[in-house]
């Protein structure tokens, strides 16, 4: 059996299969209301973990949540990302200081928040030195506001080098059955007990296609979907899959993998199929 739970940081218990919520719509309308009925009915479902950004939405989508679901359960943590800004019109990295330190206070409105709980540096911003990006978070935490602190996008080096600047609790990259590029990322965070939030949980348009995870499901009378986030469940006990839907349908589809037990033999045939940049990068 895998566990259902992780501690992250040692202190903050979820459900490890979380939701990601970069595609609920937040412009009104059926859609909008839609979408807050998936954000609650993740809720019922016994989500604890749910994941929005700066970005998604430059706010909308965390106030979106706030709106469905405020006020928060007790155990429901909703992490976001701070460290993109929209600059003329297109989004840019953006590490500097003040602004991770406006995002912040403007994520604590939106989320309706005194603190939030994990803070997660959306990437690193080449042009602002990396002490100045963490020391501004590790302030935010000094005050009160942030719990805990987390990356995105980061390689095992840049991993080292944040955590000696700050206590590293997640990592969110890009990873999945078909798209294994951070392997050595996520070996990183296993060995040091950090939660390792993959993106991106399931290969869009390709899981379904691959013939061995087609014939994994069938065995086991699931659906490709739900056996490529099984395989990330047993893949480490870090592994925090996130997987984002606008869909009550597929919310269900996704939250029921949580309960599909793959053998040793399905574990091996799913193993060995072709990792690497099989997947193209997107935005998280």
């Amino acid at each position: 059996m895998t566990t259902t739970t992780f501690r992250i940081g040692g202190d903050l218990d979820v459900r490890r299969l979380g939701f990601g919520a970069m595609h609920l719509p937040t412009e009104a309308g059926p859609a909008r209301e839609n979408a807050l009925a998936v954000a609650r009915r993740a809720v019922d479902l016994g989500v604890t973990l749910i994941d929005t950004a700066h970005m998604y939405g430059w706010g909308a989508n965390e106030e979106l949540l706030a709106e469905a679901l405020h006020p928060y359960p007790a155990e429901l943590m909703i992490t976001t990302k701070v460290g993109v800004a929209r600059i003329e019109g297109e989004w840019r990295l953006d590490g500097r200081p003040d602004t991770l330190r406006h995002q912040v206070e403007q994520a604590l409105r939106r989320l309706r928040v005194e603190r939030i709980e994990l803070l997660q540096l959306h990437r690193i911003d080449p042009g602002t030195p990396l002490a100045d990006q963490l020391g501004t978070l590790r302030d935010l935490q000094a005050e009160g506001l942030v719990g805990r602190i987390g990356l995105s996008e980061v390689t095992v080096a840049e991993l080292a080098q944040a955590r000696e600047i700050v206590d590293i609790v997640s990592v969110q990259n890009r990873y999945n059955l078909l798209d294994r590029e951070h392997e050595p990322v996520l070996d990183a965070c296993a060995a040091a007990g950090i939660a390792f939030l993959p993106w991106r949980p399931v290969a869009w348009g390709k899981t379904g296609a691959e013939a061995e995870i087609a014939a994994v499901a069938a065995d086991l009378g699931a659906t490709p979907t739900q056996v490529a986030l099984a395989w990330l469940l047993h893949r480490s006990p870090v592994v925090l899959p996130i997987p984002g839907t606008a869909s009550i349908e597929h919310l269900e589809e996704n939250l029921a993998a949580a309960e599909l037990e793959l053998t040793p033999a399905h574990r091996d045939r799913l193993d060995r199929l072709a990792g690497g940049a099989g997947v193209a990068a997107g935005e998280d």
